[in-house]
């Protein structure tokens, strides 16, 4: 008869995380008090699948090998322009001279390039703070806090010969209005609204010259390159109207901004306007097949414009009407098909 002393204890339950079996682990045969051996049962770990970082791990001797050759034609080129540097500068002739004064432009060029970047990234700075400043201030109305927007902004546009009567009259109103909410929307009224009208003006030129050079292009890279560079253009002629001005890196750094503003906003997709009026007057198939090419170029410009002074505008649209692509699409369809019928006449 087996005594109730004599039965051992139930096991306590053993923690473990999954992460620290490595190899099957097997429980010892564990002797426990009173009586024999117990034999625990064997788990597996599951088998690691392998992966295609598994295959493609190891040195990347095909990096290392470009690496080197680029890091060599670099030193070449640099011990290349040194020596003949050193070598023009040693002449005491014309050439030395010609030499010096041209490595004396380079330096000054250089110099100016540099100032004129860091300048126009303080400008766009400076909007970017214009335009948070507005923000929260239309965000919580307050009289006080708009006449301090305000007034920054008239501070923005000071000394500009086209806005002079707009300025004048947002002054002399400043302060009359009491209504919050009323001195911003008339500062969208008398200062942006013009602006606006001449951004609209630059974007259907561009989208124009898109559209031309995209019909007439024999080569697609010599299109996709125009359209890079018009693009940038636009931009900072935008820029330039609403008072940024930015250089290239700037103009660069504005376009990472719409890029990202237009997927934040739904993609970079068409609108529904747009759409419609490609599907629905069928535009491809009454322009030629180059035309209907530069059209779509074009609106694909159009859009990258209006998004642009979105993002540039230091008021958003409070009392004027916002620019819209479907008009300017409609304005660019009107001038393609004119010098379709021209070019068949």
């Amino acid at each position: 008869m087996t005594n109730e002393n004599d039965i051992p204890p139930p096991r306590k339950p053993r923690v473990f995380k999954t992460s620290d079996i490595s190899e099957d682990i097997d429980f010892a045969d564990e002797n426990i008090e009173g009586g024999g051996a117990v034999t625990a049962r064997r788990s597996r770990t599951p088998t690691r699948r392998l992966t295609v970082a598994d295959i493609n791990r190891g040195f990347n001797f095909g990096g290392m090998l470009f690496s080197a050759m680029a890091a060599l034609a670099s030193i070449a080129a640099g011990l290349w322009f040194t020596r003949f540097v050193s070598i023009a500068l040693a002449r005491q002739d014309w050439i030395g001279w010609l030499a010096f004064g041209l490595m004396i432009v380079i330096g000054l060029a250089l110099l100016a390039i540099v100032f004129r970047e860091l300048l126009g990234f303080r400008r766009l700075a400076r909007l970017a703070k214009l335009r948070a400043l507005v923000r929260a201030t239309i965000a919580k109305p307050d009289v006080p806090s708009e006449r301090k927007a305000v007034a920054a902004l008239l501070a923005h546009y000071r000394g500009r010969p086209d806005l002079a009567w707009g300025l004048a009259r947002v002054k002399d109103h400043t302060g009359d209005v009491l209504e919050p909410g009323e001195l911003l929307r008339l500062s969208d009224r008398e200062l942006q609204h013009p602006l606006d009208q001449e951004a609209r003006k630059i974007i259907l030129v561009s989208a124009k010259r898109v559209a031309t050079v995209t019909a007439l292009s024999p080569i697609m890279w010599i299109a996709m390159g125009f359209v890079l560079v018009e693009n940038i253009r636009m931009f900072r002629a935008l820029a330039a109207i609403y008072g940024g001005r930015p250089g290239i890196l700037g103009a660069l750094r504005l376009a990472r901004n719409v890029v990202g503003h237009i997927i934040a906003t739904g993609g970079i997709a068409m609108t529904d306007d747009l759409l419609g009026q490609f599907v629905g007057q069928d535009v491809l198939r009454r322009l030629s097949r180059r035309l209907g090419e530069g059209a779509f170029n074009g609106a694909l410009t159009s859009r990258l414009g209006v998004v642009a002074v979105e993002v540039i505008r230091p008021l958003p649209y409070l009392d004027s009407e916002p620019l819209r692509v479907r008009e300017i699409f409609n304005e660019l369809i009107r001038s393609l098909r004119g010098a379709d019928k021209a070019a068949e006449g």
